[in-house]
C-alpha cells in the first residue's frame, strides 16, 4: 500500500510550522492518524511533538560549532549528511505505514530551488519508500500584495515545482492577517493571478529599466501557468479542512485505504419487534 506524505515548504516566516500544527489538528480530530517528521536541524519547539526528528540525527548547532560554517552553509551541510545517512531517515520512518506523515521543511529555500538536496530527498521517498506525496508551498499573503514580491515569490514556487516533480499546491497563509476591506478585496486577484496584468501594475511602481524584465518575468509565469493558490487561515478548521482535501484529492489517500472488514452479524432478539 502506498504511503502518504506531505512536504510544507516555503521561505522562512510564512508560517510553516503553525501550519503542521493545524493540519496535524485537524486530521487527528477527523479520527485519522497523522505524525510530524521535522527535517529542520534548526527547529524550534512547537506545541506538537516530532514523531521524527533530524536534530536526533545532526543538529545546526553542532555543526555550526564544529565545523565553524555559518547558518546557509551548516543547514547545506546537515542535508548532504542526512543523505548520506538515508537508513536513519528510514529506520525512523519505516513503522508508519498507514499514518500521515508532515514533513516540516527549513525555511532556507536554496535547498529545493537551487541545489539537489531535497530533490534527492523526494525521490528516495517516492521511489525507495513508496511514498505518495504532496507538496505544499506556503506564502506570506501580505507578502504578495506588493507585486514584486508576489513575483519573486511566485518564482521560488515554480522553482520548487519544477525541481520536485512532485504534485504541488501553493497556498497563502496568514489570511487572517488582512483586516482592511480593501486588502481583502485585491488579495482575491492574487488565488488565480493574472501575471501580465500584475505585471503593468508592478511596472507603475518601478524603475522603467526593469519594466521589459517584469514583462518577460510574467510571461515566463503565464507561459507555465502553474501557479495558483489557496487560501489558508490557520485558525479556522474550515480552511485547513479544505487544503487536507486537495492534499487528500492529489496523494489518492482514500484510494489507498484498504476496505474495513464489516461488523460481525449482531443477533437481534426476537422482542425487539
Amino acid at each position: 500500500m502506498s504511503r502518504v506524505g506531505v512536504l510544507v515548504l516555503g521561505p522562512a516566516g510564512v508560517g510553516k510550522s503553525t501550519f503542521c500544527s493545524a493540519l496535524i489538528s485537524h486530521i487527528q480530530t477527523i479520527g485519522r492518524r497523522a505524525h510530524i517528521v521535522n527535517l529542520d536541524p534548526a527547529a524550534e519547539p512547537t506545541e506538537y511533538e516530532f514523531s521524527v526528528d533530524i536534530r536526533d540525527l545532526i543538529s545546526l548547532d553542532d555543526v555550526m560549532e564544529e565545523m565553524d560554517y555559518g547558518p546557509n552553509g551548516g543547514l547545506v551541510y546537515c542535508f548532504e549528511f542526512l543523505l548520506n545517512n538515508l537508513d536513519w531517515l528510514d529506520e525512523e520512518i519505516g513503522d508508519y505505514e498507514e499514518e500521515y506523515l508532515i514533513f516540516d521543511c527549513p525555511g532556507q529555500i536554496e535547498l529545493y530551488t537551487h541545489i539537489p538536496v531535497l530533490p534527492t530527498l523526494v525521490k528516495h521517498l517516492s521511489n525507495s519508500l513508496n511514498f505518495s506525496l504532496c507538496a505544499t508551498y506556503l506564502l506570506e499573503a501580505p507578502f504578495v500584495l506588493d507585486r514584486p514580491k508576489f513575483f519573486s515569490g511566485v518564482l521560488s514556487a515554480m522553482s520548487a515545482m519544477i525541481l520536485l516533480e512532485t504534485p504541488h499546491i501553493n497556498v497563502l497563509s496568514k489570511m487572517d492577517l488582512i483586516t482592511d476591506e480593501v486588502s481583502k478585496r485585491e488579495l482575491k486577484r492574487y488565488l488565480n493571478p493574472d501575471p501580465l496584468l500584475m505585471a503593468d501594475e508592478a511596472n507603475a511602481k518601478t524603475n522603467p529599466n526593469f519594466h521589459e524584465l517584469n514583462k518577460s518575468i510574467a510571461n515566463l509565469i503565464d507561459d507555465f501557468g502553474m501557479v495558483q493558490f489557496l487560501p489558508l487561515q490557520s485558525k479556522v478548521p474550515e480552511s485547513v479542512a479544505t487544503i487536507l482535501s486537495y492534499i487528500d484529492d492529489v496523494t489518492q489517500w482514500s484510494e489507498a485505504q484498504e476496505p474495513k472488514e464489516p461488523d460481525d452479524e449482531v443477533e437481534i432478539p426476537d422482542d425487539a419487534f
